[in-house]
């Protein structure tokens, strides 16, 4: 299977592009009892640990499983061991802190792409009473909205939500190398000696970063628009990258992309366009994750699936 970063020079498909840990606790000075292990479940029924938190966005399979071989995770008072299975009534502990699991219950995949406009935060609550995205999407019976990734609140343009945490963690992950596009206008004077300074490399405080593209989009006087492309999540990257070349200000940074999806053309901002069952099954090939199978939900339960809202 090619990897998302052999898959970008490859034609999306009109279905997905319409135009346009937690820390250890601390050591007791006492000793604790002996904890039984439970090494087998005690039932065929319910849903692997890992699977079942990583759907709720705790983290992702590998990370949960590194937590169970460490003896982070309890079931009903026992530490487990791989392959033990969450049930109905089963008390979950993540680091004797109590999880309540049953709201990361098996249902449909839902992708939202929504159109994040400036000045919104990407955040459940905001104590400065700023607009808060997750306001403006549908409510969700279990489980809840992650978003894939965030924009800071002068970013606008297009956010992945989902209520799958592994499809988020596989979108997010460093490994995987999901490119972002981004229509960036610049006030200054950019030469060819910076555009190629902002292609081989530059130095920012958290290490080394790069556009993996840049390409001119037009643009008179001081302002000049640019489509750039990385391939990593790093906070504020396409701004710092830019302004840290001198007199340069990004002047509007809007994503266009992410992954093979791209912003709907007419998507109005703080609006969402739900994938369809055929676009969901083109994204979880993208990432490598089995195909879910579809079920027939009522309209009233899971919104309008491919419409813009």
């Amino acid at each position: 299977m090619k990897t998302p970063k052999q898959q970008r020079k490859q034609k999306t498909t009109q279905a997905t592009t319409p135009k346009q840990r937690p820390a250890k606790p601390a050591p007791s000075a006492v000793e604790k009892p002996a904890t039984k292990v439970v090494s087998q479940p005690t039932s065929e029924s319910g849903e692997r640990i890992q699977k079942m938190l990583a759907r709720g966005g705790i983290a992702s399979r590998r990370e949960i499983e590194r937590w169970i071989e460490e003896g982070r995770i309890k079931v009903n008072g026992e530490v487990v061991t791989q392959g033990v299975k969450l049930k109905v009534g089963d008390y979950l502990q993540i680091n004797d802190r109590v999880v309540h699991w049953e709201k990361f219950a098996e249902q449909p995949t839902r992708v939202l792409l929504y159109h994040k406009a400036t000045g919104e935060v990407v955040t459940r609550n905001d104590p400065e009473n700023r607009p808060v995205i997750f306001k403006n999407l549908p409510k969700l019976e279990t489980a809840r909205w992650i978003a894939v990734g965030r924009l800071d609140i002068n970013t606008s343009g297009l956010l992945l939500v989902t209520n799958n945490g592994e499809l988020a963690n596989r979108l997010m992950h460093p490994s995987t190398e999901v490119e972002r596009e981004y229509a960036v206008r610049i006030l200054g004077h950019v030469s060819d000696a910076t555009l190629e300074t902002l292609k081989t490399g530059v130095e920012l405080e958290d290490g080394k970063a790069k556009f993996d593209e840049i390409h001119f989009a037009g643009g008179e006087g001081a302002n000049k628009w640019y489509n750039v492309i990385v391939s990593e999540g790093r906070n504020r990257l396409v701004r710092r990258l830019w302004e840290s070349q001198t007199l340069l200000t990004v002047s509007r940074l809007i994503r266009v992309r992410y992954g093979p999806i791209v912003l709907p053309e007419g998507l109005r901002t703080s609006r969402f366009y739900e994938l369809t069952d055929k676009e969901l099954d083109l994204l979880f090939e993208y990432v490598g994750m089995e195909k879910e199978k579809h079920v027939a939900v009522k309209p009233d339960a899971k919104g309008q699936q491919g419409r813009r809202r």
